[in-house]
């Protein structure tokens, strides 16, 4: 199994079709028919589920596909930094995260790093914690944002200036948009929404108290936008942090922070012992010298 065996099943794996993969590859379709049946064969596994109009992939195949586009994006990033100019500073920069406010100082600092070294590009890739801490880990990402609780003991760290609120995302026509505040006992009564990350489950059940089972949880959520779509639609009210769906007055929505407050902090991370090329430790440069 090597790098272009790999590229042409994510190929095949995305057109749905050896005649599409084939048209995209420039290549004709015996050899690469031949290419994935050799390549099941070395795995012992079907990849491909054959049918009358389209591919699809099997268990199997889902799970390859997944490793297979983090190692051609990892062969991709690391053939772009070795051969980056050796006497400007270029390259490519990979940076992952919740969702959050605390993104601002990133970007204050990528705004600046523009004006000074015009080929660097930066890619903001967003998810959950635990997804940016294995691209961390597998070197798809350099950095990572994580939002407080979060284990930090595999990487080096700058605590960010910014901090989050806990708070309730409803409708204005929510009886309890009209209190400042939502206390645990709020909550109890209504339908909610919460992330499904543990580590927010485990923040909130303390906030609570240890009364975590007594919520009525009827979604979970990863991202909050869609999220603050079921809230417009009656779902229920999402428990999340402030400042990320924007409740302005032409809003339906609005936030209520927690009561007693729920803050938490946020930290840009990188793995111990890393070694960056140029761009990226450029920008922890920057990142140092702002925070530290």
């Amino acid at each position: 199994m090597d790098i272009r065996t790999l590229q042409y099943f994510l190929a095949v794996a995305r057109e749905e079709s050896i005649s599409g993969a084939a048209e995209f590859l420039h290549m004709t379709q015996p050899p690469l028919s031949r290419q994935l049946k050799e390549l099941e064969t070395e795995l012992g596994k079907q990849l491909f589920i054959r049918g009358n109009r389209k591919i699809t992939l099997t268990e199997d195949g889902m799970i390859l596909r997944k490793r297979a586009e983090e190692i051609v994006s990892l062969m991709e990033k690391t053939k772009t930094e070795l051969t980056a100019s050796g006497e400007n500073i270029s390259g490519d920069i990979y940076i992952g995260g919740a969702e959050t406010e605390g993104i601002r100082p990133i970007a204050k600092i990528i705004r600046t790093m523009q004006q000074q070294y015009e080929h660097i590009r930066f890619h903001i890739f967003s998810a959950q914690a635990e997804d940016v801490a294995e691209r961390i880990d597998n070197g798809l990402l350099d950095f990572g944002i994580f939002i407080e609780p979060a284990d930090l003991s595999k990487y080096d760290f700058i605590k960010l200036p910014s901090t989050d609120i806990w708070g309730l995302l409803m409708r204005k026509d929510n009886p309890l948009a009209n209190k400042p505040t939502v206390t645990p006992r709020d909550l109890f009564a209504i339908p909610l929404l919460l992330s499904d990350q543990e580590m927010v489950k485990n923040e909130i059940s303390g906030w609570l108290g240890g009364d975590f089972n007594k919520l009525n949880i009827v979604a979970t959520y990863n991202l909050l936008y869609n999220a603050s779509l079921m809230v417009e639609e009656g779902v229920g009210s999402a428990l999340c942090l402030d400042r990320i769906i924007k409740t302005t007055a032409s809003s339906p929505l609005c936030f209520r922070p927690l009561e007693p407050k729920l803050e938490v902090g946020l930290n840009i991370v990188w793995k111990k012992y890393q070694i960056f090329p140029k761009a990226a430790a450029k920008f922890l440069e920057y990142l140092q010298k702002e925070y530290r």
